[in-house]
C-alpha cells in the first residue's frame, strides 16, 4: 500500500484575476494576428514587451473588478496601471471588455445575461472614471456629432460636468457608441461575440496560441473592425475583412497578410480586444492551458 502522506498538494485552481490576466498574455501570444503585434510581429513603437507589461499593470483594477468595485472606478485602475510602459495604449479596449465579465465571473455565473446585467448596472459615476481613463493613453475615437463636442471622450475629466447634467451613465455611454464602436456593441449585446469566440476556442484542437490566433482571424473576417474603420476609412476596414476571408479560406497565407497589414499599418485592434474577451471566458470555462 502506498502511502500518499508526502505526496505534493495539487496546485490552487487560478483564480478569475489570473485568469484575466492570463487572458490578455495569452492574447499577444497569439500568431500571426494580422496587423496586430504578436511574437513575430511589432510596430516601431508598439511591441510585444509593451502589451506583456500592460497586462502584468493592469492587474490591480482587475482585482476590483473582481471584488465587486465599481466597474468604472475598475476600468479606470486598470487602464493606469496598464499605461506603465512606454508603448502606450495596448489593452483600453480589452480591459473594457473585460471588466464585466471579471466581476461576472467572481461574483456569481459567467454568463453572457448575468454580464449585460452587470454593464446595465452601471452609474454616472461609472461614466465619470470611463472617461477620466482616457487621460492615462492615448485612445483613437471618432470625432463626436455636432452638438455632443462636450461629451468628447478626449476631454477625459473635463467631460464630467456634461455627463452629470445629463445624468449619462456608462452603458448610457455605450449605446450612443454602439453604432460605431465593437466593444461598446458588446456591452450592450451581452458580449454576444466574445461568448460565441469562447466556443470556437473551446472547440478548435491544438495550442492555445495557435487557437487565438485562428479565432482572431475568424471574429475580423466575419465582421469589421472598428478601430480600422476609426484608423483609416470604412473602405478600408471592409477590405481588411475581405482578405482575413481569404486567409480562412486558404487564398491567402496568414503570415503574408500580417506582414502586409503591419507594413500598411492596419491594425485590427478591436478584434484583438475581442479575442482577449474571449480568452477570458474560454478560461474560465475549463481552456486547458
Amino acid at each position: 500500500m502506498t502511502d500518499d502522506s508526502d505526496a505534493p498538494a495539487a496546485p490552487p485552481e487560478r483564480t478569475v484575476v489570473q485568469n484575466a490576466e492570463l487572458a490578455l498574455l495569452l492574447e499577444v501570444t497569439g500568431t500571426p494576428k494580422p496587423g496586430n503585434v504578436d511574437r513575430a510581429h511589432e510596430y516601431d513603437d508598439l511591441r510585444f514587451e509593451h502589451f506583456v507589461v500592460g497586462a502584468v499593470g493592469a492587474r490591480p483594477g482587475l482585482r476590483l473588478a473582481a471584488d465587486g468595485e465599481r466597474l468604472g472606478r475598475a476600468f479606470e485602475r486598470a487602464v493606469a496601471g496598464m499605461s506603465r510602459q512606454s508603448g502606450g495604449n495596448t489593452q483600453f479596449g480589452a480591459l473594457l471588455a473585460l471588466v464585466p465579465l471579471v466581476q461576472a465571473a467572481a461574483t456569481g455565473d459567467l454568463t453572457r445575461e448575468r454580464a449585460g446585467e452587470i454593464a446595465a448596472a452601471t452609474t454616472v459615476d461609472d461614466a465619470a472614471d470611463f472617461y477620466r481613463a482616457f487621460e492615462h493613453v492615448s485612445v483613437a475615437v471618432d470625432d463626436p456629432p455636432d452638438g455632443l463636442e462636450p461629451l468628447d471622450v478626449r476631454r477625459g475629466s473635463g467631460a464630467v460636468p456634461a455627463l452629470r447634467e445629463r445624468q449619462l451613465t456608462l452603458y448610457d455611454v455605450m449605446e450612443r457608441s454602439a453604432e460605431v464602436d465593437g466593444i461598446a456593441r458588446e456591452w450592450t449585446g451581452e458580449f454576444e461575440r466574445t461568448f460565441h469566440a469562447a466556443d470556437r476556442l473551446l472547440a478548435l484542437d491544438g495550442s492555445v496560441a495557435d487557437r487565438a490566433a485562428r479565432v482572431f482571424l475568424e471574429l475580423l473576417a466575419a465582421e469589421q473592425d472598428t478601430f480600422v474603420a476609426i484608423q483609416h476609412d470604412r473602405a478600408t476596414a471592409e477590405e481588411a475583412t475581405e482578405r482575413a476571408s481569404a486567409a480562412l479560406e486558404g487564398d491567402t497565407d496568414p503570415w503574408t497578410l500580417a506582414d502586409e497589414f503591419v507594413a500598411e499599418d492596419v491594425n485590427p485592434g478591436t478584434t484583438a480586444d475581442l479575442t482577449a474577451a474571449a480568452l477570458f471566458v474560454a478560461l474560465e470555462r475549463g481552456l486547458d492551458v
